[in-house]
């Protein structure tokens, strides 16, 4: 529809998984809203989606066969499924993380929605959590916006926040399971609170990194089974971090890889460094607000990628 080279898109089975398509108003929508959203701002892109069992080893087979696929060689692995930390198991966590972290030996960039129910990402005890695997150390943890644009001008942004009318937000927050990253070292994420069982005293990893448009009402315009809708949600933000990045590879002649330590010495403020991002400062999640910098709604804030590729083309500062 918008006359773009159409992307060539391959299913891998995994652990007997398939592609069987059901209902527009299930999880078809969440697969084509992916692969739409990415092929979209990566025209001509090959795409290969992976199906596996909704379990805790088909998730973790299913992106450790996209890290090790010898026949597709995906540079970037995006993520839009995910649950808050507290209904996940150690054990499933740290299986998830250490695949990731194996993504990042291979440079393989891994982007994960921060989850659509704003601070409490959907527990309902009254306590703040993030999503899992958006939460994992070696994840880009991908947050939401509401976008409004003047013609082609960004005439306002901030954080996604319908739930006052029983919508969605952005998730996002503080780990209580993973600790801060040396990368985030300087973001200023705030104390982990009581999420309720585990803790991570010494300070947790915050969520997410970066951000984009979520809001539905401000979202993508997608068609599945047949059927045109708008949707939204950090499920979207995921697969446009995930096409901007594999632009940014085409570009660079190389995989940018683990890209979260390169985004935070480059995003943050440091009155020396080009603006590689669009600060959101205005809006809640709920328990968090936004402000200047890195915060727990939108991270870093929105892409603007002409000048993140420019940057990241930009020769190293040497020293005297």
């Amino acid at each position: 529809g918008l006359g773009l080279p159409v992307p060539a898109v391959t299913a891998v089975g995994v652990d007997g998984g398939a592609n069987q398509p059901g209902a527009p108003n299930g999880p078809d929508a969440e697969v084509m809203l992916d692969i739409e959203v990415a092929g979209a701002v990566a025209p001509g892109a090959r795409i290969a989606v992976y199906f596996a069992p909704n379990t805790d080893q088909g998730f973790l087979d299913a992106v450790s066969t996209a890290v090790h696929d010898t026949t597709n060689h995906p540079s970037v692995v995006s993520i839009s499924w995910g649950s808050a930390e507290i209904g996940w198991t150690p054990q499933a966590m740290t299986q998830m993380e250490d695949a990731f972290a194996t993504a990042a030996t291979l440079g393989v960039t891994v982007t994960v929605a921060a989850g659509d129910s704003g601070s409490g990402d959907g527990v309902g005890d009254g306590r703040p959590h993030v999503d899992f695997p958006a939460s994992a150390p070696h994840a880009l943890g991908c947050g939401g916006t509401t976008l409004e644009l003047a013609g082609e001008a960004i005439r306002s942004e901030v954080v996604w926040d319908d739930l006052p009318s029983g919508g969605g937000a952005t998730g996002g927050g503080v780990s209580a399971v993973f600790g801060v990253p040396a990368w985030q070292a300087s973001a200023g994420v705030p104390p982990v609170p009581n999420s309720g069982g585990r803790h991570q005293p010494t300070g947790g990893r915050g969520v997410p990194d970066v951000a984009g448009d979520a809001d539905p009402r401000t979202g993508y315009e997608i068609r599945v089974d047949g059927r045109t809708e708008a949707i939204g949600g950090t499920s979207a933000v995921a697969p446009l971090w995930a096409a901007l990045i594999a632009r940014l590879n085409q570009s660079l002649g190389r995989d940018v890889g683990f890209v979260n330590p390169q985004l935070y010495a480059l995003g943050l403020p440091s009155g020396a460094a080009p603006d590689i991002v669009h600060d959101i400062t205005v809006g809640s999640n709920g328990a968090w607000s936004a402000g200047p910098g890195w915060d727990p709604c939108t991270g870093l804030g929105s892409p603007d990628g002409s000048a993140l590729l420019a940057a990241m083309q930009a020769p190293p500062a040497t020293g005297a």
